[in-house]
């Protein structure tokens, strides 16, 4: 509540000119009337008033039409399917891991006991040149793979759409850990022919959470560009970042990190109204920094021998619970009911200021949304969120699907998670969407989207040729 009046405060005070001037106006235009009319005008109070309320309702009017924000549609998305030949079952890990970490038994132990516990099954895939050995990634594998995972996704959304790629306005791209020159964003607009004057950006090293602030930027650009379409791309590449190393914190992302990538269709045309697939509500950004090692909970990093890989820090959890609750803060008092934020206000004030022992109101979010996106980073990602929340199986079973049959797919695995119950049939006009992603800062993001109306399960996509297998049941432990 706090946080939503300091917003409106900063809105009145962002506009205040604006304002001012409208009123300024609006004085100067009487006073000129009122010295020029006839007197026996003046004399008719009465009509003086009305034309002084009638031209302040006007000014009124004119001013909030004017600086309504514009709402932005999600007409449509589309998730990059691998081919099955670039699937990596556990047997193809084990033996690999044999290979690689032959001198390093402890090493390879370790690596095993993280893919049991993982979660994923047995057809996520990584890039063709991790399938070798010895692999020896470099720049044109990596730009294969990005090719791959990009063209592939943008030709599934222009299928789907039928828009034409000159009609797009603004195309962002965010990919932390590949930035090439030219850039990624230079590749896509020379692909598909695009405008010269397209605004396009590229965003890096922003973790698993940059899809969100993806959004948020496309969502702020199509507050000043009417009438346009925004495409933000999704991935992350992964031939140049696979470790070859020993060290156990950066054995861990081989374990999870899958490849993956989202094509989404945005725009504030009024025209898409009706048949645009979401309404976007509300984009809260949270970006917790607590000490030096908060900063390296994921982080790129090079070992004693060279190699580099990314890193993951063992107090990863305790510092994505902190920022989860910062976030929770501050997108409650726009989603939740008013008898949920009246419950998390009187227990905040109850231990803040009158020193009572009371544990922390988690709010039930339960009443606010229908689904849950939670980024599928891992199983204990999934299952300390759930326990936060209070969700039942069935509001995380989006998430723990998609670690199953794809894996970490960074950024993108929140448009995995609502392909999945779209192909579930699951969204029904009018339902809450939350979509929680964590990554490297440590970022807290979430995004709100409001169903704009039925969606039939698709028989197109990702999901398309699985999804009658789903859900499976998932062992705690899967013996390798």
């Amino acid at each position: 509540m706090v946080e939503s009046a300091k917003r409106s405060y900063d809105y009145l005070i962002s506009h205040a000119p604006k304002l001012l001037l409208v009123t300024v106006t609006v004085v100067v235009c009487i006073q000129a009337f009122i010295k020029q009319a006839p007197y026996h005008i003046l004399n008719r109070h009465p009509f003086i008033y009305t034309l002084t309320f009638s031209l302040l309702t006007i000014s009124i009017l004119a001013f909030y039409f004017l600086n309504k924000p514009r709402t932005v549609y999600l007409v449509d998305f589309a998730c990059f399917k691998p081919p099955s030949m670039l699937r990596v079952p556990y047997a193809t890990v084990v033996e690999h891991g044999q290979i690689i970490l032959a001198s390093q038994p402890k090493s390879l132990r370790f690596q095993l006991m993280i893919l049991e516990r993982s979660g994923l099954g047995e057809e996520t895939c990584l890039p063709h040149t991790l399938h070798y050995l010895p692999s020896k990634p470099n720049m044109m594998d990596a730009r294969d793979e990005t090719e791959l995972v990009i063209f592939s996704a943008m030709d599934s959304l222009f299928q789907q759409t039928g828009i034409d790629p000159k009609d797009i306005d603004i195309l962002i791209v965010n990919c932390s850990l590949f930035a090439p020159t030219p850039s990624i964003s230079a590749m896509v607009v020379n692909k598909y022919k695009m405008r010269s004057n397209i605004k396009s950006y590229n965003l890096a090293g922003m973790g698993c959470s940059a899809g969100l602030i993806s959004i948020d930027f496309a969502k702020n650009l199509l507050q000043v560009h009417p009438e346009s379409y925004a495409v933000v791309i999704s991935t992350e590449i992964l031939s140049p970042n696979s470790y070859m190393g020993k060290e156990r914190s950066m054995l861990l992302p081989n374990c999870l990190f899958r490849m993956g990538g989202a094509a989404i269709l945005l725009t504030n045309k009024k025209s898409h109204r009706k048949d645009a697939k979401y309404r976007l509500l509300h984009v809260v950004r949270t970006h917790k920094g607590y000490d030096d090692k908060s900063y390296s909970c994921v982080s790129q990093e090079e070992d004693k021998e060279g190699h580099v890989g990314i890193a993951l820090n063992l107090d990863l959890m305790v510092i994505a619970g902190n920022s989860l609750k910062s976030n929770i803060s501050t997108i409650g008092p726009l989603v939740l009911p008013a008898t949920e934020q009246l419950l998390f206000l009187f227990n905040l004030v109850g231990r803040k200021f009158l020193k009572l022992n009371l544990k922390p109101y988690i709010p039930d979010f339960k009443k606010a949304f229908h689904h849950f996106c939670i980024h599928a980073g891992g199983r204990a990602v999934i299952d300390e969120l759930q326990k936060s929340l209070r969700l039942s199986s069935e509001h995380v079973e989006a998430s723990r699907m998609t670690l199953h049959r794809f894996g970490n797919t960074s950024s993108s695995s929140l448009w995995y998670e609502m392909g999945y119950m779209e192909a579930k049939g699951k969204m029904k006009k009018g339902d809450r969407v939350w979509q929680i992603g964590f990554g490297s800062g440590f970022k807290c993001n979430s995004a709100v989207w409001e169903c704009n109306r039925e969606i039939e399960a698709t028989k197109t996509g990702a999901w398309a040729d699985c999804i009658h297998r789903y859900p499976v049941n998932e062992p705690e432990t899967a013996k390798l």
